[in-house]
């Protein structure tokens, strides 16, 4: 089986997340996927199962190392430029990704150094539990006075649930340390499993915001690049006003505490009752290889 690994909202090389795809996939059991997950332990690998569009669409399933996913965000990027690079062949404007979440889009922007930045379309943010800094206090080893408790501690998804946690600084951001016993025990009791803590400070000076997703129920201590996640963060943002505006297009750093810096670019606006979110980045080839 033929397989590729890209890094995804990378920087340079040997940045972002790490993706295997498998090009076809079509005779594997669910089983057998979970084993090959497994085996590679990226927090993520996606397997193409159908190498003609079905509906318009290329059916992909995701795993991580402990389950399947309805959808998640560097997998459905990096799929989506396997399929162009590998299938397809030849440059196209779009590709749709047949996922458990219904099809996502996925389009490339050509930028000014020449290279490219893929974009997806999420679903519309749903918002969910108002949940206490009291209660995430202890889990992520922080002070009540380092929340920024202007906006919400909230439940959101645009796909996969996740808890958005808003942080005063870069100095609280970088000082989390996870309890796993209370962790566990506290997301027993929540609808969103996975936590992302955001601030305003930066490492660069370019960007917007900093970002670290803790996604342990799932198997990944700390992800370095997460397109769900900022897609609820996106959703959380335009419903907040958090930047002022009902509009949004920032760039988001993420991976930097466990050596995997990451850049995401996020857009959305406001549009009545719900929000357009689309989350963007670059995709880097790595490696090609076979699995026998």
């Amino acid at each position: 089986m033929t397989f590729y690994t890209v890094d995804v909202f990378a920087i340079d090389k040997y940045t972002g997340n790490q993706l295997a795809v498998f090009t076809n996939a079509s005779h594997l059991s669910p089983l057998q996927m979970q084993r090959i997950a497994l085996e590679i332990n990226y927090s993520e690998t996606t397997f193409i199962t159908a190498t003609e569009p079905d509906n318009g669409g290329y059916n992909v399933r995701i795993f991580t190392p402990k389950k399947e996913l309805p959808f998640a965000g560097h997998p459905t990027l990096g799929t989506a430029y396997i399929i162009q690079r590998a299938i397809i062949q030849q440059p196209v404007e779009k590709v749709h990704l047949n996922l458990q979440v219904g099809q996502i889009p996925v389009s490339w922007e050509r930028i000014g150094d020449g290279g490219e930045v893929l974009w997806m379309r999420q679903n519309s943010p749903t918002f969910h539990e108002i949940l206490s800094a009291a209660d995430l206090a202890p889990i992520l080893n922080l002070e009540l006075d380092e929340f920024d408790t202007r906006y919400p501690i909230q439940e959101v998804s645009t796909g996969i649930p996740f808890i958005i946690v808003p942080l005063k600084n870069h100095t609280a951001l970088k000082g989390i340390r996870i309890n796993r016993e209370r962790y566990f025990q506290f997301v027993a009791k929540t609808y969103a499993k996975d936590i992302l803590v955001f601030c305003p400070e930066t490492y660069s000076a370019e960007n917007h915001l900093s970002v670290r997703v803790f996604v342990e129920y799932l198997g990944i201590p700390e992800d370095p690049a997460t397109g769900s996640a900022n897609g609820c963060l996106a959703g959380y943002l335009v419903k907040y006003a958090y930047l002022g505006d009902a509009a949004l297009d920032v760039r988001v750093e993420q991976g930097y505490e466990i050596d995997r810096p990451s850049l995401l670019f996020l857009k959305a606006i406001g549009e009545g009752e719900s929000i357009e979110v689309s989350v963007g980045g670059k995709v880097i080839m790595v490696a090609k290889g076979e699995f026998v």
